[in-house]
């Protein structure tokens, strides 16, 4: 894989707040071209590697930590959010260290026709798993109420309903060009405008398609189970509304409390995460070389022995 069409970002952090040991078992919860895989088996550690694209997986099960025995590298396909039930019938209790890229891969990005980019024309798909509902079938059947709500919801788009309603006006949608065009004359896009406006409607749907959110926080909960004392969780987001999950899950999950003077501290007596890291964003030599690494967040804790929360 040296020459894999992602970047892992901020390898070098996660790598070390993993910190693998010779025989410790890591998850990768989101191996997509195996960046953050490749250097923990250098390590040597044993991987896990979730994905819920079949591409992926198809990928990995040609590299030879898969073919020793026993392996090194046991990949799943399924999503992480069920990797607490995966791992237990695969007959492993509980795990050193567990990371998490969240949202979509360069691989996905990069391939027009997956629909995830509106940089190259592709159908309108964005499906992760390659099955199920498409971003066309909900733009093209869902009412105008809908497509708005996920838009503002998920993209953070003050004009979501003036959105909404040129997509229904337009339809039926069959390629990324035209949701970017609508989208952009929807909104008055101009040429030498810094971010085009089209990149709001495209994450949404594509979190909405995907139900990315509630399965950031199902794997979270899941992590709290897998982590055995000591084992260390690494969570890299790219926006807001996914580091504020991952924020939340952590100050809630440790003694934490809170810093703001008009919120009751509610430290927990029994915290089952400690040593919470603040965000830990990349430096100007990584996101020279890797643009796509500029929103990049790691926040990162370690287990301590207590029991998982029901909740979780």
């Amino acid at each position: 894989m040296t020459g894999a069409p992602h970047i892992p970002v901020l390898l070098d952090e996660v790598i070390a707040a993993l910190d693998p040991q010779p025989g410790d078992v890591v998850i990768d919860a989101t191996f997509g071209a195996g960046g953050y895989t490749r250097a923990l088996l250098e390590r040597g550690a044993t991987v896990h590697a979730f994905d819920r694209d079949p591409d992926a997986i198809a990928a990995g099960e040609a590299w030879p930590e898969t073919k020793v025995d026993p392996p090194r590298l046991v990949l799943h396909p399924h999503r992480f959010s069920e990797m607490a039930e995966v791992m237990t019938a695969a007959g492993v209790a509980r795990v050193d260290g567990i990371v998490m890229d969240i949202g979509v891969s360069s691989m996905q990005l990069d391939q027009a026709h997956r629909g995830f980019a509106f940089s190259s024309d592709g159908p309108l798909d964005m499906r992760m798993s390659q099955d199920g509902e498409s971003a066309a079938d909900f733009l093209n059947t869902a009412d105008e109420k809908s497509i708005a709500d996920v838009l503002y919801l998920y993209g953070e788009e003050r004009q979501s309903r003036r959105v909404a309603r040129a997509i229904v006006a337009a339809r039926p949608l069959k390629t990324t060009g035209e949701l970017a065009r609508i989208v952009r004359k929807a909104l008055g896009y101009k040429p030498h405008d810094k971010k085009d406006p089209a990149t709001r409607t495209f994450q949404a749907v594509r979190i909405h398609i995907n139900g990315e959110l509630d399965e950031l926080s199902h794997g979270l909960s899941a992590a709290e189970r897998l982590l055995c004392e000591g084992g260390r969780l690494a969570v890299v987001s790219f926006h807001s509304l996914e580091d504020r999950i991952v924020k939340r899950f952590l100050r809630e999950a440790s003694s934490t409390p809170s810093a703001s003077r008009h919120v009751p501290l509610a430290a927990q007596d029994d915290p089952v995460f400690l040593q919470v890291s603040k965000a830990i964003k990349p430096g100007e030599a990584e996101i020279e070389r890797n643009p796509r690494a500029r929103s990049s967040v790691l926040r990162h804790a370690t287990r301590t022995a207590l029991p998982a929360r029901e909740a979780a």
